[in-house]
């Protein structure tokens, strides 16, 4: 499905068209089925408060129109369970930081503090995009660890250049 299609599909009332689109998507099949998971992917990232209740209808009615992904492929079996918990997630932080706080650099943290692996930082991330990552990360969180949604307050910055690299030029 293309993008172009995507966009019609979320703009559409009507249930007919709807039913037409999936059946489209259900006649092409995989890649077809990808594109449009893909594309509620990206709508999930970029969606603000004012998309809340229009994404909420969007996404129920997929799963009505698409109640077996896994017929496209056994790795979709959760994939509705999925974006919906993204979705709950990032509408609970996009109630919890008022839009006048919302602006400048924020990042992800993924930490344990009882293991021995490296923190994983997602940094330089707008707030719609990190309240999506922190909604993501939420649904394979192991025990004792930490999930950070982070302002970035305070930020120094630079890039290094060749000319004062120790390592030789490859």
């Amino acid at each position: 499905m293309s993008e172009s299609a995507f966009l019609h599909y979320m703009r559409t009332e009507s249930e007919e068209l709807e039913q037409t689109y999936s059946e489209r998507i259900a006649q092409e099949g995989y890649f077809s089925f990808y594109r449009f998971i893909e594309d509620f992917r990206t709508e999930l990232k970029t969606y603000g408060d004012d998309r809340i209740a229009t994404i909420d209808r969007k996404l129920s009615r997929a799963r009505e129109l698409f109640p077996e992904p896994q017929r496209f492929s056994p790795s979709w079996n959760a994939v509705w369970d999925e974006l919906e918990l993204i979705f709950v997630i990032k509408n609970d932080v996009l109630a919890a930081i008022p839009l006048t706080g919302r602006d400048g650099e924020w990042q992800i943290l993924l930490d344990n503090p009882y293991s021995h692996q490296q923190v994983v930082c997602y940094p330089g991330l707008s707030f719609l995009e990190a309240a999506y990552l922190y909604g993501y990360f939420q649904r394979e969180l192991k025990p004792n660890e930490v999930l950070r949604l982070q302002k970035v307050s305070d930020l120094l910055s630079v890039n290094g250049s060749k000319s004062a690299s120790l390592l030789p030029e490859a």
